[in-house]
């Protein structure tokens, strides 16, 4: 694996020398676009709106549409607010992950210490299992500041991005229009199925069950072959009552 960044984490008084690699990996298919008629991979051109004519890289500038007038901005303008281009990982506060909404949630990133900074991160790796705190931070990558916590994961510690507040839309707009009543009876048998579905949370049961279906899919059509695919069909209640609906999921379950 090859790393995307080296900084360090700034623990207090303390530098921890790291490399960043990346931590996710897509499990949907890599598909490309094709012409139909011989195969022919398709390219994208940028293209003048008003003339239709290619433009080249070069003539091509940034705008921001405001009050109906592009404003144009040069490398000047970017350099004017672009973050400092610090190789550190500076912890500024450490919370209880579990306060995190996981709205804030974007990329994960794992770390791995330069040897002359093994001692420090195993110490902020075993400090952080302790404690069962995360740290707050702030770093460059790729000429953008990013928000992140910093917390171990199966004896490394992981750097994982989170959206800043003003990222996050508001809900107010998606709120409910008029009140809606549900009875206590409703309710009392809507704990209990949630109840009856408790587990213990197992990520390794959740498979990407479409991406397999396709790649099926895809080895039998290079076969000559049509493959037979497992159709999901949504279950459908027999009652339009909410309350026998929750009673007809709970009867199904047990």
């Amino acid at each position: 694996m090859r790393s995307i960044w080296k900084g360090a984490i700034g623990f207090g008084l303390v530098n921890i020398p790291v490399k960043l690699f990346s931590g996710v990996q897509s499990s949907s298919l890599d598909l490309d676009m094709l012409d139909e008629r011989d195969h022919s991979n398709i390219r994208f051109k940028r293209v003048n709106e008003k003339t239709q004519k290619e433009v080249p890289y070069d003539h091509i500038v940034k705008g921001y549409l405001l009050n109906e007038q592009y404003i144009v901005l040069d490398e000047h303008d970017f350099e004017e607010v672009r973050p400092e281009k610090t190789k550190m990982i500076e912890i500024e506060s450490f919370v209880n992950i579990a306060e995190i909404n996981p709205i804030y949630y974007e990329t994960t990133y794992y770390t791995q210490p330069e040897p002359q900074g093994k001692k420090a991160y195993s110490l902020l790796l075993k400090a952080l299992v302790k404690s069962k705190m995360a740290g707050v931070a702030r770093f460059v990558l790729r000429n953008t500041e990013n928000l992140c916590v910093i917390h171990p994961l199966n004896g490394i510690i992981v750097i994982t991005k989170i959206r800043f507040q003003e990222e996050i839309r508001d809900t107010k707009e998606m709120e409910m229009k008029g009140g809606v009543t549900i009875n206590p009876k409703e309710l009392e048998v809507g704990l209990a199925l949630i109840k009856q579905y408790t587990t213990t949370f197992n990520i390794d049961v959740f498979k990407n069950d479409y991406s397999a279906e396709l790649l099926k899919i895809i080895k039998a059509k290079a076969k000559g072959r049509r493959a037979t695919v497992k159709k999901i069909k949504p279950k459908k209640a027999v009652s339009e009552d909410l309350y026998e609906q929750l009673m007809e999921s709970l009867n199904k379950k047990a």
